[in-house]
């Protein structure tokens, strides 16, 4: 069962399942049980896209010491049987979102999985700047969540919300770079750390971040009905995390980049689950 579990990336899963809960919960500003539909359908069909990927990508896997111990490159998992726990986790995912929330929530699902695991998973074999196309992964699961709630997929409120997470997925990825570049390079990779020095990449790091923190103030352009309480809530969490990432991008310890990386996920998940939090509640 915990190989199963490594398959599917359930933590990334999980994360993924968050995203489009607080689209859903934002569009709604409600509950219901209809979440629990939501919540599954997303889970099982990222935990396809995750076994997917490992499939795609575990004679690579087995270079690294970071993917080394999953469970195709560990023996845990033939790649057969990996290969079909995917397609039985797409299917039954994909049909949860169709029946419960319509085709274009369904299709969203669908436009992930061939954007994650035919598009961007080969990109990055080709250029260190696939990240770019690839942080699209990161911002679909909102629009499920907004959709499968009734709301209009180019609507203003999840633009910017798809446009947050997108920017966000950029350190993100170019943090793992930072700690994990010669694995990715010696599995035959390319990657961004060949084009700059460390110290370059840590700035151009440090700016998407700020560019991260900016975007995240913008919501009174673009989420009309934000108070402006919320709003000063908002800012204040901006500047307590801009000031962590400040004083942790001096200086290239791996004690640094760890932080810097947990900093950087707690940061996208509390600014998620504040607009959550917002839209239930309202802080006028």
């Amino acid at each position: 069962m915990h190989s199963f579990f490594a398959l599917i990336k359930y933590k990334v899963s999980l994360a993924v399942s968050f995203t489009a809960i607080s689209g859903y919960i934002i569009y709604t500003s409600g509950i219901d049980f209809q979440l629990v539909y939501l919540a599954m359908g997303v889970f099982i069909l990222a935990g396809g896209a995750s076994a997917f990927n490992e499939f795609q990508e575990w004679k690579y896997d087995i270079k690294m010491r970071r993917t080394m111990y999953r469970p195709i490159p560990a023996g845990k998992i033939s790649p057969l049987n990996s290969a079909i726990i995917a397609a039985i986790c797409v299917v039954a995912g994909s049909t949860i979102l169709f029946y419960y929330f319509g085709l274009i929530t369904f299709m969203l699902g669908l436009f992930n999985i061939v954007w994650y695991n035919l598009l961007y998973t080969y990109l990055k074999r080709i250029t260190p700047f696939a990240v770019v196309p690839g942080a699209l992964t990161g911002a679909v699961p909102a629009f499920m969540g907004w959709t499968a709630g009734g709301g209009f997929v180019f609507e203003s409120g999840i633009v910017f919300i798809g446009f947050f997470l997108f920017i966000w997925q950029i350190p993100h990825f170019w943090l793992l770079m930072l700690k994990y570049g010669k694995e990715y390079e010696a599995a035959g990779f390319p990657t961004i750390n060949q084009s700059t020095s460390p110290a370059n990449l840590n700035r151009i790091i440090y700016a998407w971040v700020v560019a991260t923190s900016v975007a995240s103030i913008m919501i009174p352009f673009f989420i009309v009905n934000i108070s402006f309480p919320f709003f000063i809530i908002i800012f204040l969490m901006n500047l307590f995390f801009v000031t962590i990432f400040t004083k942790l991008s001096f200086g290239r310890s791996e004690l640094n980049l760890k932080h810097l990386f947990i900093s950087i996920n707690v940061y996208m998940f509390v600014f998620m689950l504040l607009l959550a939090v917002y839209h239930l509640v309202g802080w006028n």
